[in-house]
C-alpha cells in the first residue's frame, strides 16, 4: 500500500502510564521527584517533537503535490473546464434546492454517531428502535441535553427534537461561503476569508481551529494554514467545498479555484485538493445524470499525480465490487490502515463508495455512508449535496425535510440563523453571475 505509517500505540501507552504512575508516586510522598521528572520527561519530549518536525520531506514528492494554483494546474488531465452551456437554468433553483437539502439532511443524521464505530451504532439503532442501516433519523441521542458547538442540544438532531436545521461546522462553513461570496465577490483572497474568519467564528477545530488561532495572532493569511498545524491534510478544507460548488454550477475549473483560495487558509496539498475535487465535482452535478460522472469531472481539478487522485481513481475501480457499508469500509481500513479518521483522503473514497452504492437514491446513499463511520456527518453531507444537486428537491423523501420548518442554525457570531428559502435563492442568484464570468 501506498501509505506505511509507524504504530504510536506504545507511545501513547507510555504516556499515559507515566501520568498514571506519577500520581500514584504523588500519593506516596514523592511529589517533588516526580515534578522535576516531569518536567525532564517534558524536554524529551519537546525535543523530540522538534526533531520530527525538522525532518526532511521528500522534494520528489512535493513535486507531484504542489500547493500553488497555476502549478496545480499544469498537473491536471484534460477536463471539461466550463459546462455553462449545459446548464438548465430553469432547473437550476430545483437543483440547488436539492444539494442545500440534501447536504443539511444528511449532515444531520451524521451528527449524533459522528467518529461512531459500526458496533456503536447498531447498539444505538437497536437501543432506541431506529433501522440500520438508518434509513430515517435516530429516534434519541446520547447526551440529549449536551451542546453542539455551544448552541443546539443533541436531540435536535432527532425525529422527535428537530425544528429547524441544527448547528454543525459543516453547515456553517457552507453559509459562510455565502457570506463571503456575497461580501467580496467571486474575485475574493485567501485574505478575505481569513477576515471573515475573524468576524464570525467563534470556535474553530483542529486545522481551522490553528488557522483561526494564527489570525488572530497576526500570521498572514497565507501563512496561517502551514505555521504549527498537523492536521494540514485533514478533511476540514473539503467540508467547506458546497458553497463554491453551489455558486459555480456548471462551471468545475471556477469552484476549484474559490476551493483553492479558501483552502490555503488552512491546509495544504491533499488537504487542500480535497476541497477543490469536490467543489468541482459539486459544480459538475448540476449537469450531471449520474454522480459517478460528476466525481470524475471532479478529478481533472487535481493534479494527476497526487495522492487523493491515485484514492479517488482507486475507489471508483473499487466501488464496483462493494456491495454494502461493511464491506466499504473494510477496504477504506485496509488500504489506509494508520491514517487518522478525519484525514481528507479516506473520507473521500467513504463519500465515493456510498454515491456509488446508492444508485441515485437519497435516502440509500446517507443511510450508506453514515453506516460507515469514520467522519460521517461529513461524508454523508457531501453526499447528499452532490447527489440532491443531481435529482433535485423532489428526489429527496419528505421525511428528511419536513421539520427543518423553513430554519438554519449557525454558530457564526453575527448571522447566527438563516431562512433556508432565503439561503436557495441567494445561491442561486450567485450561480447566475458565475455564468457570466
Amino acid at each position: 500500500m501506498q501509505y506505511r505509517y509507524p504504530s504510536f500505540d506504545k507511545l501513547t501507552q507510555l504516556c499515559g502510564q507515566i501520568a498514571e504512575y506519577g500520581a500514584l508516586k504523588c500519593e506516596s510522598g514523592a511529589a517533588g521527584a516526580v515534578e522535576e521528572l516531569t518536567r525532564q520527561l517534558g524536554e524529551q519530549l519537546a525535543q523530540g517533537l522538534a526533531a520530527i518536525r525538522a525532518l526532511e520531506e521528500d522534494p520528489r514528492l512535493a513535486e507531484t503535490e504542489p500547493n500553488e494554483l497555476n502549478a496545480i494546474r499544469t498537473l491536471r488531465d484534460n477536463g471539461p473546464r466550463n459546462l455553462s452551456a449545459q446548464l438548465d437554468k430553469s432547473a437550476l433553483p430545483h437543483r440547488m434546492e436539492g444539494a442545500v437539502l440534501g447536504r443539511f439532511a444528511a449532515c444531520l443524521l451524521g451528527v449524533p454517531v459522528e467518529g461512531w464505530s459500526i458496533a456503536e451504532m447498531e447498539a444505538l439503532a437497536k437501543d432506541c428502535g431506529t433501522p440500520f442501516p438508518p434509513t430515517q433519523y435516530w429516534k434519541a441521542a446520547s447526551f440529549p441535553y449536551r451542546l453542539q458547538y455551544e448552541k443546539s442540544p443533541r436531540r435536535a438532531y432527532t425525529q422527535d427534537g428537530m425544528d429547524g436545521v441544527a448547528v454543525d461546522d459543516d453547515i456553517t462553513y457552507t453559509l459562510l461561503d455565502l457570506l463571503i461570496l456575497e461580501k467580496y465577490g467571486f474575485s475574493f483572497t485567501t485574505e478575505d476569508v481569513g477576515e471573515m474568519w475573524k468576524q464570525q467564528l467563534p470556535i474553530a477545530c483542529t486545522a481551522e481551529k490553528v488557522a483561526l488561532d494564527n489570525l488572530n495572532a497576526g500570521v498572514p493569511a497565507l501563512l496561517a494554514g502551514e505555521t504549527n498545524n498537523p492536521y494540514m491534510q485533514w478533511i476540514g478544507a473539503d467540508i467547506r467545498s458546497d458553497g463554491w460548488g453551489w455558486a459555480c454550477a456548471g462551471r468545475p475549473e471556477l469552484a476549484a479555484e474559490l476551493a483553492w483560495r479558501d483552502a490555503m487558509l488552512s491546509h495544504r496539498r491533499n488537504g487542500i485538493y480535497g476541497e477543490m475535487f469536490f467543489a468541482a465535482a459539486q459544480a459538475a452535478a448540476f449537469t450531471a445524470k449520474d454522480p459517478v460522472d460528476a466525481l470524475r469531472i471532479g478529478l481533472t481539478e487535481i493534479p494527476n499525480t497526487c495522492a487523493l487522485y491515485r484514492d479517488i481513481q482507486w475507489a471508483l475501480e473499487e466501488g464496483k465490487k462493494i456491495t454494502d457499508y461493511r464491506q466499504a469500509r473494510a477496504a477504506v481500513d485496509d488500504r489506509f490502515a494508520g491514517m487518522h479518521p478525519v484525514h481528507t483522503n479516506n473520507n473521500a473514497c467513504l463519500t465515493v463508495f456510498a454515491l456509488m452504492l446508492g444508485g441515485g437514491d437519497y435516502t440509500k446513499t446517507v443511510s450508506q455512508v453514515v453506516a460507515m463511520g469514520m467522519d460521517n456527518d461529513c461524508t454523508a453531507a457531501t453526499a447528499g449535496s452532490i447527489l440532491g444537486a443531481i435529482i433535485g428537491s423532489a428526489g429527496i423523501p419528505a421525511h428528511w425535510t419536513e421539520k427543518f420548518h423553513n430554519k438554519v442554525y449557525t454558530y457564526m457570531k453575527q448571522d447566527p440563523d438563516f431562512a433556508l428559502d432565503d439561503v436557495v435563492a441567494r445561491f442561486v442568484h450567485l450561480a447566475v453571475q458565475a455564468q457570466e464570468l
